[in-house]
């Protein structure tokens, strides 16, 4: 640490025990990472397992993951089984849970079914390390149900073994709208409002959101917490799973542009691990990056050491320890440019046979230094009283500049005589050239066989199938085809949907929309000559594809029908991210929500689909002996007549399909009993059917204590 660099936080008065929250933090566990290697596909579960180790051995009130719990967006029945079963092993018991709830229990609950959304509240289930996490871009919900877009922590959700939070809907705003700004909602985030002796903590989750979309939120002040009045006296923690640095062509989200109000900001996605927290300049708050628990490619990032964070809260100061992970394969990384390192060894690069007994030289230097460290881990385990692990194949990497080096064996056949020896011999060499390559090199582009990214001679097999994705492939090559008819923009988009979602109506979806756009241009021009009727496609196309890259920017793009959203407006010189909620008097009533004015429903051309089911209303229920966080009316808002509150639907339930639905039959849906403001609420009571066990909740008294909220 450099003299000029601020000490890490920490916690400097003394303390009782009982008023500190210990959490346990992880993120990018990325569970069914390769999971049919026959070598490396139980890395994740078995990192997975020792995280849930450390937190029973460290004692800690509550675990908190930062996105990306598992690879794939439908991960496997072997690992929903696995993940499913180790929850249960470790996470329920009888240890009864000393965190709190002030916040409602019902808020994010399954529409439908009355058991809470955090599993320690529901009596029927007995919770001993609750587990708090959000979705990351690769476990995002999906799908077009009855019951919304979904993911695999809404399954876990309703089994009572996560708590999942930061699941918000996005709302879709009509493509002619001029002003986004003043009809769109944004984003909004409700917290957890938790409490241990003294301490209070508010936890925020915002999932995975597209990075632009998110920079323009961001930017717009479009993102709103709701926050306490007294929120100075709360520890507040926001979990974000975005890119923190640029990776090219996506962009990065700013770590200046969140609240004040923000104590500390568990950042995913990224998978070097950065534990120690790091200020943000002209900022109060610090940001912690955890990193991923399993290596998911061969960089620089993910070769430092893993670690997961143990994180003590007391009143308004903090400290993270980092907890090195010991079943993580150790990495090594090399790097060498073939020409000098022949100059200084003496041998000729067109030897086939020299360079090949040089590289294996330098390959079996990096195995010995990975073995190296493993057994330092294992003697540093001994002497803490653990167990001493088996030994595991390493990871290793060589990156081979071949710059001016006429050919090269292959790395395939290469890495066959490290079998047995490390975890990857198919790709233990990396072979590349300096960018800088001749026009003469450069073949001419067609439109059936256009040059893409992957075609470089230069790059194996093993780096061509690294570095494909299929957004860049289909839209360097629809940018060959010089298209009349469909933008490539849009048309990429539906690809990747269809690809990566596995979205089977997206392209169909893509192509009829533009179409009618196309055929409804047309006609709009009238009478169009023949000899003209290729120019105005031409000029229509243009402006249709136009359109769709400003609402990619404002992140906005339609990706089907559905309820159009909208919220009362939010005033441009608003704190970014802070939005303290006016409310009534009413019982159970904590924050009231802005509310949405009505919006008019569009008549669609296609046939009416079946209504979705509604849930019960929920009903807040507040006992003598609970404490109550209770809001009062603003003076600027005491005058203005609420809007009603219309229902809001999951961001990606919206995917428009072309199919016939079958009509549902009618069902009675019962509402819950509006307030006598009839201004929307959001309560933070606790639930009446709050588990007896908990050791707070037993400790408190018959006398209920208010906390108020005020807006600024």
């Amino acid at each position: 640490m450099s003299d000029n660099e601020a000490p890490p936080p920490t916690i400097r008065n003394a303390c009782n025990q009982e008023d500190i929250i210990r959490i346990l933090v992880a993120t990018d566990n990325h569970i069914g990472y390769l999971e049919r290697d026959p070598i490396r596909g139980q890395d994740s579960i078995n990192t997975f397992k020792e995280i849930l180790q450390l937190a029973v051995k460290h004692d800690v009130d509550m675990i908190l993951l930062g996105g990306d719990l598992f690879h794939e967006n439908r991960p496997s029945r072997d690992c929903l089984y696995q993940v499913m079963a180790l929850l249960r092993e470790y996470t329920l018991g009888d240890k009864p849970v000393q965190l709190e709830l002030l916040s409602n229990p019902d808020d994010g609950r399954a529409e439908g079914y009355s058991f809470p959304a955090i599993n320690y509240e529901d009596p029927n289930l007995n919770v001993a390390i609750p587990v708090f996490s959000i979705h990351g871009n690769h476990d995002d919900p999906q799908g077009a149900g009855p019951e919304g877009a979904l993911c695999a922590l809404d399954v876990l959700s309703v089994s009572g073994l996560i708590n999942y939070m930061g699941k918000f809907d996005l709302p879709l705003s009509s493509a002619s709208n001029p002003n986004p700004i003043e009809n769109d909602s944004g984003i909004s985030i409700r917290p957890v409002l938790l409490r241990k002796g003294q301490t209070r903590l508010g936890l925020y989750g915002v999932g995975n959101v597209k990075d632009a979309r998110m920079h323009f939120e961001l930017r717009s002040n479009r993102v709103r917490m709701y926050m306490p009045s007294d929120k100075e006296d709360w520890f507040n923690i926001l979990v974000v799973h975005q890119n923190r640095v640029p990776h090219p062509p996506t962009p990065a989200v700013p770590e200046g542009l969140f609240d004040d109000c923000i104590d500390l900001v568990v950042w995913g996605h990224e998978h070097d691990c950065r534990i120690v927290p790091e200020p943000v300049a002209g900022r109060p708050y610090h940001v912690t990056q955890p990193g991923s628990s399993v290596a998911t490619s061969l960089g620089e990032g993910e070769g430092l050491e893993k670690h997961v964070a143990l994180l003590q809260i007391h009143n308004k100061e903090f400290e993270l320890k980092p907890l090195p992970l010991r079943t993580v394969r150790p990495f090594m990384l090399g790097d060498v440019f073939l020409a000098e390192a022949a100059e200084e060894e003496g041998f000729d690069v067109s030897d086939q046979i020299a360079v090949g007994k040089f590289l294996r030289a330098r390959v079996n230097a990096l195995i010995d230094q990975a073995n190296q460290l493993w057994d330092e881990r294992n003697a540093y385990a001994v002497e803490e009283g653990e167990d001493e692990l088996p030994h595991m194949l390493p990871l290793v990497r060589l990156k081979v500049d071949t710059t001016n080096v006429p050919a090269m064996s292959n790395p395939i056949r290469f890495g066959q005589e490290f079998t047995g020896r490390i975890a990857n011999p198919r790709d233990v060499l990396s072979f590349h050239r300096s960018k800088a390559r001749s026009a003469a090199s450069r073949t001419a582009t067609s439109a059936d066989q256009p040059e893409l990214s992957i075609d470089d001679p230069d790059l194996t097999t093993s780096e061509k199938l690294a570095k494909v994705r299929v957004q860049t492939l289909v839209q360097e090559y629809l940018a060959a085809q010089e298209l009349q008819v469909l933008g490539e923009a849009g048309m990429n988009e539906a690809i990747r949907m269809f690809v990566e979602k596995d979205d089977g109506w997206a392209i169909q979806t893509h192509v009829s929309g533009a179409l009618r756009a196309l055929m409804k241009g047309v006609q709009e021009n009238g009478e169009v000559d023949e000899e003209e009727l290729d120019d105005v496609l031409v000029k229509l196309k243009e402006q249709h594809n136009q359109e769709y890259l400003e609402k990619v920017k404002m992140g906005r793009t339609g990706k089907g029908k559905g309820k159009e959203k909208a919220s009362t407006a939010v005033d441009s010189d608003a704190d970014s991210m802070l939005m303290d909620i006016d409310g009534g008097e009413e019982d159970g009533s904590d924050f009231d929500e802005p509310a949405p004015p009505p919006t008019k429903k569009k008549a669609a051309p296609a046939k009416k689909a079946a209504p979705a089911k509604k849930g019960r209303g929920k009903k807040a229920v507040a006992s003598e002996s609970e404490e109550v966080i209770e809001s009062d009316d603003g003076d600027e808002e005491e005058d203005q007549v609420p809007p009603k509150v219309t229902k809001k639907t999951n961001r990606a339930a919206v995917l428009s399909q072309p199919t016939k639905k079958a009509p549902a039959k009618k069902t009675t849906t019962t509402k819950g009993k509006a307030s006598s403001s009839g201004q929307g609420t959001l309560s933070f009571a606790p639930s009446g059917r709050s588990s007896t066990r908990t050791a707070a909740t037993r400790a408190r008294g018959k006398m209920a204590n208010v906390v108020e909220v005020d807006s600024d």
